[in-house]
């Protein structure tokens, strides 16, 4: 049931690249102008920590590497 819920469908690079802006924007809550827009940095924390975009599940689009069924 989780694999429909939240399938993975976001490569390891982007999964990457997501916690990383996602742990720069939080730290905008600490750090610098020390605004809570920072928060929305929960959200590719979030996705990048999961692997799975619930927009991307949305429309039906996987970035991650299309696995060949042997047949």
């Amino acid at each position: 049931m989780t694999s429909k819920l939240l399938p993975h469908n976001e490569h390891n690079i982007e999964r990457v690249l997501r916690i990383v802006l996602g742990l720069g924007l939080l730290s905008i809550t600490v750090v610098g102008p020390q605004t809570l827009w920072g928060l929305i940095g929960i959200v590719p924390l979030a996705t990048g920590l999961l692997g799975s975009c619930p927009l991307y599940t949305l429309f039906g689009f996987s970035t991650c590497p299309v696995k060949s069924a042997k047949t």
